[in-house]
């Protein structure tokens, strides 16, 4: 989870924390010694925070709209892959949302999928994606099912394939997921990268290699939706 506070228009205070088994707890933990006039509350535990703590509720799908135009006025698209659900989103030149559509019926393609192939592979989350970008020659992986994607990594590595080829094969099935649903409701313009998956270079550079632009990603890519919740919230108090 994400707490970003705006004051006079500007982030003043960026903070985060693994939601844990009790997200709840955590976002009070969160708040300890914050001061503030309003809060919005978006994500999964939106309705926890309306309930428990008054907060004002809206759309991820809003939040980063907002969050993506307020870092880059230009944008025209967002793809957010955080580690529950991916996300395409489409903008108009005024920055209202178009079109969007949502990967969250399955880990597939998210970042919990990848840090779940990771494990598979021996490495810790960051590595891997250094490592993919070291391959030599991508495995085709077939499945996208988290439970039938890890037997066929498995699999794989048994029959003596080089485990960075195979964590080469993985970011592109992702990538090539994330571009189709890009092509899908996006027109033309620059794309904002969002979400925990956007701070893995290798899958940066598979963007910009399947849609022929390369993304702007922001330098805390998974604040991009609390910094639009704010914004929104600024707006409204």
């Amino acid at each position: 989870m994400e707490l970003v506070v705006l004051e006079n228009g500007k982030i003043d205070i960026t903070m985060q924390a693994d939601s844990g088994f009790d997200p709840l707890a955590r976002a009070m933990k969160l708040l300890e010694g914050v001061e503030y006039d309003h809060m919005v509350a978006t994500g999964y535990g939106r309705q926890l925070a309306r309930v428990h703590m008054g907060a004002e509720t809206v759309t991820e799908i809003k939040a980063y709209a907002f969050g993506a135009r307020f870092l880059f006025p230009e944008a025209r698209a967002i793809l957010d892959v955080g580690g529950q659900d991916s996300k395409a989103i489409a903008l108009n030149e005024a920055g209202k949302i178009v079109k969007f559509e949502m990967n969250d019926k399955c880990a597939a393609g998210t970042g919990r999928f990848l840090e779940v192939m990771a494990q598979s592979l021996g490495y810790d989350l960051n590595e891997m994606g250094e490592q993919a970008l070291n391959a030599k020659n991508s495995v085709n992986i077939n499945s996208m099912c988290t439970v039938f994607a890890e037997s066929e990594v498995i699999s794989l590595v048994t029959r003596g394939h080089d485990r960075r080829d195979v964590a080469l094969g993985l970011h592109k099935a992702i990538a090539r997921r994330c571009a189709g649903m890009l092509r899908r409701v996006m027109r033309t313009g620059p794309l904002v990268f969002a979400g925990g998956v956007a701070q893995n270079q290798c899958m940066v550079a598979l963007m910009s290699e399947f849609l022929g632009q390369k993304p702007l990603v922001p330098k805390d890519p998974q604040m991009v939706g609390a910094i639009g919740a704010a914004l929104i919230g600024s707006k409204n108090y």
